[in-house]
C-alpha cells in the first residue's frame, strides 16, 4: 500500500518531468533525437523499479514457498502483520496437541457400580455421536471396544458450547461435559471431583457423564502433544515472542501441557465466546497478537487477533 501511494504521486510527476525535458531540449537545440533520448534517460533513472517491484516480488516468492509447505496467506497484509506479531496465542486441542484424543481412564461414581463401564461408555458414545468435537470421537472409539458398543443414535441432541452436550438415548437423559456443566446442572462432584483433579494433573481432560440427572462416572481423555509443537514454541520464544495458551480445558490439564511444551502463559477454562476477550486482553498496551486455532469455535478469536492462523477445521472460517 505504501508503494502504491507513493507511486500514485511519483509516476505522474516523473512523466511530467520527462515531457518538460522533451520540450526544453527541443526549444534549446531543436534536436528531436536528443530531446527524446534525454526524456527517456529521465524516465529510466527516476523510475522507482526497486520500490515498485521488490515488495510484490518478495511477497510472491515468500507466499509461494509457504504454499509448497501447506501454509496459505489470504493477503499480503497478513504476511506483513505476521512479521510484526509480538505475542503468539495458541489453542490447545488440535493445535498444540494432535487433536486425536483417546480415553485412558473410566471411573464409576459411588453407587453406580451396577452400571458396567461398557454401558457408561455406550450411553456417552451414543449421546456424543451427533457432536463434532474430537473428544466425541475418542469416546466412540472407546465404546467400540466393548460388545455393548453404540447401537442407537440419540432421539434428541443439544450442544451447550463450552460446557458439553445433552441427549436422550434409549429413553435416558444423558449429559456429558466439563465440571462446570455438572455445576450448572446442580450435580455435586463428590469423590469424582478429586479423581478429576488427579487426572488433570496428569494432562488428562476430565469428562463427566450424568444419566437421568445423576452423576454416573468420569472419563479421562488424553490428547498427546503434536510432533513438532515443542520445537515450534522454542523457535518462537527464541525470536523474542511471548507464547500464550488459551483453552477451555481445566487449569491443571492446561498447566501440565504448558509445562511439557514450554508455554509461558496459560489462560484456561475459557469459554468459546471468551477466547476473543482473552485475545483482547493480550493486546493491551498496543501489542500485536497472532492467534492459532483449529476449530470453528475459535472463529471469534481468529477474527479478533491482529493475525489469525487457522488449522484444520478452523480454515472453514
Amino acid at each position: 500500500r505504501l508503494a502504491d501511494r507513493i507511486s500514485g504521486v511519483f509516476v505522474p510527476v516523473v512523466i511530467g518531468l520527462a515531457i518538460l525535458t522533451v520540450v526544453g531540449w527541443l526549444v534549446a537545440t531543436g534536436d528531436v533525437s536528443l530531446a527524446f533520448s534525454s526524456a527517456v534517460a529521465v524516465l529510466i533513472i527516476a523510475c522507482p523499479c526497486a520500490m515498485g517491484l521488490a515488495t510484490p516480488v518478495s511477497i510472491m516468492v515468500g507466499s509461494g514457498r509457504a504454499a509448497q509447505m501447506g501454509v496459505l496467506f489470504r493477503t499480503g497484509a497478513a504476511l506483513e502483520g505476521l512479521g510484526e506479531a509480538q505475542v503468539v496465542a495458541v489453542d490447545k486441542t488440535g493445535t498444540v496437541t494432535r487433536g486425536q484424543p483417546e480415553v485412558t481412564d473410566v471411573v464409576m461414581a459411588e453407587g453406580e457400580r451396577q452400571m458396567a463401564e461398557g454401558e457408561l461408555l455406550r450411553l456417552a458414545a451414543a449421546a456424543e455421536s451427533s457432536s463434532e468435537h474430537p473428544l466425541a470421537r475418542a469416546i466412540e472409539r472407546a465404546a467400540a471396544a466393548f460388545p455393548s458398543s453404540i447401537t442407537h443414535h440419540p432421539s434428541s441432541f443439544e450442544a451447550v458450547p463450552g460446557y458439553g452436550i445433552r441427549a436422550t438415548v434409549d429413553g435416558k437423559r444423558v449429559e456429558v461435559g466439563a465440571a462446570r456443566f455438572m455445576a450448572q446442572l446442580g450435580l455435586p462432584l463428590g469423590e469424582l471431583g478429586t479423581q478429576a483433579d488427579e487426572l488433570a494433573a496428569r494432562a488428562r481432560t476430565p469428562v463427566f457423564v450424568a444419566v437421568d440427572g445423576k452423576l454416573s462416572g468420569l472419563l479421562g481423555v488424553a490428547d498427546p502433544v503434536r510432533d513438532g509443537s515443542v520445537q515450534a514454541i522454542e523457535n518462537l520464544k527464541a525470536q523474542g515472542l511471548e507464547v500464550a495458551m488459551i483453552t477451555g480445558d481445566a487449569q491443571a490439564t492446561a498447566q501440565a501441557v504448558a509445562a511439557e511444551t514450554g508455554v509461558s502463559r496459560v489462560l484456561a477454562e475459557v469459554l468459546p465466546e471468551g477466547k476473543a476477550d482473552a485475545v483482547t486482553g493480550l493486546q493491551q498496551g498496543g501489542r500485536s497478537v497472532a492467534f492459532v486455532g483449529d476449530g470453528i469455535n475459535d472463529a471469534p478469536a481468529l477474527a479478533g487477533a491482529d493475525v489469525g492462523i487457522a488449522m484444520g477445521t478452523g480454515t472453514d472460517v
